[in-house]
């Protein structure tokens, strides 16, 4: 009998994977085709639709050049979080471009709201704090600024969701417009303790629940797909988790204390709280859900770094100090030790646990002999800082926090940045063995499998904890200096 296999898309920031899964949950093939990131003069981040759903197209079809139709039983979804799309309910074509989650294009929109009580308010109900960065307010400003929606939602034929429900719409032709909780509580306009909308948050950014896709299980039937009319039968969408938590799910993190640190273009510091919401959620990090199984549901804390290999990037094609993202960790082994540049990474202000919005980046500490290998050290150093300012609002809410860091994405091959983020925190470092960690999760979500996936590699402390309490401290008084 032919090897069966579950079909994984990840739709990411950059562009769209699509991976064959087997049942020993080992990848028998993957491809992947990026997408343009749209970005203005002002600094907005959009992405095309249409774009995005022809790259799939074409996924799909290199997917059935490898395997027959009959070998294809189903499929998962894992998903860049708060991005904005606006559709169509009549015609699923898009009324503008996506909206993508670094963009703060709604940071005035948020300023005319944002005063304590409403903060509070919206803390309390969603977990997160009032923020440009998540979906409600990039609808909200789409709902004053772009005329076909504008006009759409006059008409009710509007169509409001994270990049899962525009998949999950598209591939089903419209018959299924639904979203998992993992990308709802991302939104803003859920209220975490119902795992509902909310009338009042649709009020105070201006949104139709109407508009908005039904919450469902994350391993609830999402529909059923024919992949575009390559398949000569429809199989099922088995499962739907924001790129995040699906992550962890692939980590195994399954218990309250269990965390993990992706390295994305931004960089999601996770950890599993259990079944139960904190009594104080009003802190200076963000509750979410960690999933929704089976009618169960599973929450996390999080702290989110907005440019995490962004920098790496911004280093290649903006500043030109490298060739390829791979040069960075030698670059940084070969610095100058006497050196103690540091970058303040606020491209789009920094997010949590600082929440200054306003504050600008900026290279700091430099002397005459800095050179383009201090700059490239102070780079990475700063994402490694973040994550441990992160940790330690961790220890402070959830006293049984792991001493392991469970590591995924494409950084944790730079052995300089791994090893730091040791040192600096003072905790094992455990690196994934594959790659396709969030595909992987949404994959295993779908077989209804909670074994978690093996480390390929772990790194332990090299420096002293006073040391690393230093160069900490020094950070620190950079951004007290800087806000």
């Amino acid at each position: 009998m032919p090897e069966k296999y579950l079909l994984a898309i990840d739709q990411s920031t950059q562009g769209t994977k699509a991976i064959l899964f087997d049942h020993q949950k080992q990848i028998f093939w993957k491809t992947a085709l990026s997408h343009k990131q749209l970005v203005n003069n002002q600094g907005w981040f959009s992405h095309d639709l249409d774009e995005i759903k022809n790259n799939l197209k074409k996924l799909f079809k290199s997917a059935l050049e490898q395997v027959s139709a009959d070998q294809i039983e189903g499929l998962a979804i894992t998903n860049q979080r708060e991005s904005a799309a606006a559709w169509s309910k009549r015609t699923g074509e898009p009324l503008c471009n996506t909206i993508v989650w670094q963009d703060n294009r709604a940071q005035k929109l948020i300023k005319r709201i944002s005063y304590k009580e409403l903060q509070e308010e919206v803390k309390n109900l969603t977990g997160l704090a009032l923020s440009p960065y998540f979906t409600g307010a990039k609808w909200g400003w789409m709902l004053l600024n772009e005329p076909r929606v504008i006009q759409a939602n006059q008409n009710n034929d509007l169509c409001l969701g994270t990049m899962d429900s525009w998949l999950i719409y598209q591939l089903t032709n419209g018959k299924s417009f639904k979203t998992d909780p993992s990308n709802a509580c991302r939104t803003q306009l859920m209220n975490i303790h119902t795992g509902q909308w909310d009338e009042k948050l649709s009020e105070i950014f201006g949104v139709d629940l109407n508009s908005l896709p039904q919450i469902v299980d994350s391993n609830a039937h999402f529909g059923d797909t024919d992949l575009f009319g390559l398949l000569p039968h429809p199989i099922p969408i088995l499962s739907v988790l924001g790129d995040s938590q699906a992550a962890l799910y692939a980590h195994g993190c399954f218990n309250a204390g269990d965390f993990k640190v992706t390295f994305g273009t931004g960089s999601s510091v996770m950890l599993n709280i259990g079944n139960k919401l904190p009594k104080d959620i009003n802190n200076k990090l963000n509750t979410s859900i960690a999933w929704s199984l089976n009618g169960k549901t599973s929450y996390v804390i999080e702290g989110n770094i907005n440019y995490a290999g962004a920098c790496i990037t911004w280093l290649k094609d903006n500043i030109k100090l490298i060739k390829t993202p791979e040069e960075t960790g030698d670059l940084a082994l070969t610095a100058n030790p006497e050196d103690y540049t540091i970058l303040i990474p606020a491209f789009a202000g920094l997010g949590a646990p600082y929440w200054k919005t306003d504050m600008k980046a900026a290279f700091v500490g430099m002397t005459a002999t800095t050179s383009k290998k201090e700059l490239v050290r102070a780079t990475l150093n700063s994402l490694v800082y973040q994550i441990a300012d992160i940790l330690a609002e961790f220890q402070k809410l959830s006293p049984q926090l792991n001493n392991e860091i469970h590591t995924d994405g494409g950084m944790i091959h730079n052995q300089y940045l791994m090893q730091y983020l040791s040192n600096i925190t003072q905790r094992t470092v455990k690196i994934s063995n594959i790659s396709e960690l969030s595909a992987l999760g949404s994959a295993m979500n779908a077989f209804q499998d909670m074994s978690g996936s093996k480390s390929s590699a772990s790194y332990s402390p090299r420096m002293k904890k006073d040391v690393a309490l230093n160069y900490l401290d020094e950070w620190h008084n950079w951004i007290e200096k800087m806000s």
